[in-house]
């Protein structure tokens, strides 16, 4: 990184993805008997342990977002998570009802587009107003 703005602009860009993130997760843990049932609905495997591991990963993940906390790898696997919410819970393919599906094909590439966020995010690391950034050696060159 070589432009002081590009730094604020990672934080926004962190802080955006984690509010979606800490706000869903918060709200499963906070209906967990309903978070279960959803997913029991949607046919995942292993509930019992797929929902702790979603409740966790999104509320871990939004906090660590939004604390720049190990961001590469973090990114990586919220990627990969939210990638497999969008096929397991926006399945546009099995609705039949014309207006839900339309809803569920723009909530499922809604999911890849976060996903491409987190990639990037991936690629720019946590930038310097974070926990990693703190953490990272300072070349004498100012980069």
């Amino acid at each position: 990184m070589t432009r002081p703005v590009d730094s604020g602009v990672i934080l926004i860009a962190r802080i955006a993805l984690a509010v979606l993130f800490l706000w869903g997760g918060v709200m499963k843990l906070l209906g967990y008997a309903g978070f279960v049932g959803y997913l029991q609905s949607k046919g995942v495997p292993f509930v019992q342990v797929a929902a702790p591991v979603a409740a966790a990963i999104e509320t871990l993940g939004g906090l660590f977002l939004i604390l720049g906390f190990q961001i590469r790898p973090l990114a990586l696997l919220m990627a990969v998570y939210t990638i497999a919410t969008a096929v397991l819970g926006h399945d546009f393919w099995n609705v039949t009802d014309a207006s839900l599906q339309r809803d569920m094909v723009i909530h499922f590439w809604k999911n890849v587009g976060i996903a491409g966020g987190f990639l990037l995010l991936f690629v720019t690391g946590a930038g310097r107003i974070s926990i990693d950034g703190a953490r990272a050696p300072r070349s004498g060159l100012g980069l």
